[in-house]
């Protein structure tokens, strides 16, 4: 099981448009270098999470296809509010257990639900839609470099081939 990096997003603040690039640091403890919650500037940044739920969030390009396939709603990946959209791997399947990304080791939190807050950032109705496929909330165990194209394994399975 392995899939890889698609696209990387930033947002410097809560509600700012969400900025693609090619790399990242990413930051054990803390998230990705320059984004709203490595910052402190997120919309739920006030309530912090000890099990470093915000340093890190995935959405599947799958995912997003399906919602125009099934919904017609075009949600475009930055659009979606998760710093990674990935190719090719079941997200869910990442939750409580560490994978990588690339030299990156992370560990996956829980499921990252869609909210009232994304529907009034993109002003497209994707809650109900997005229910059980919000992608998920990872924290950065190990830091280092992200990459668009950085393949994704399980802990263990980085050098078996996809």
């Amino acid at each position: 099981m392995t899939g890889r990096v698609e696209a990387i997003y930033i947002s410097p603040a809560a509600g700012a448009p969400m900025a693609a690039v090619a790399a990242v640091e990413a930051i054990a403890g803390s998230g990705l270098a320059g984004d709203r919650y490595q910052t402190g500037a997120g919309y739920y940044s006030a309530r912090p999470r000890a099990d470093g739920g915000r340093e890190l969030t995935l959405i599947e390009a799958e995912t997003l296809a399906a919602l125009a396939d099934e919904y017609g709603i075009a949600l475009p990946a930055g659009a979606s509010r998760r710093n990674l959209t990935t190719r090719g791997i079941r997200l869910t399947e990442l939750i409580g257990r560490r994978f990588t990304i690339g030299a990156v080791v992370c560990e996956g939190v829980d499921h990252c639900p869609p909210c009232q807050h994304l529907v009034e950032v993109t002003g497209r109705p994707v809650l109900a839609p997005l229910v059980g496929r919000g992608g998920i909330r990872a924290r950065i165990v190990a830091g280092g470099w992200l990459r668009a194209g950085d393949l994704i394994a399980p802990a263990g399975d980085a050098e078996r081939p996809g």
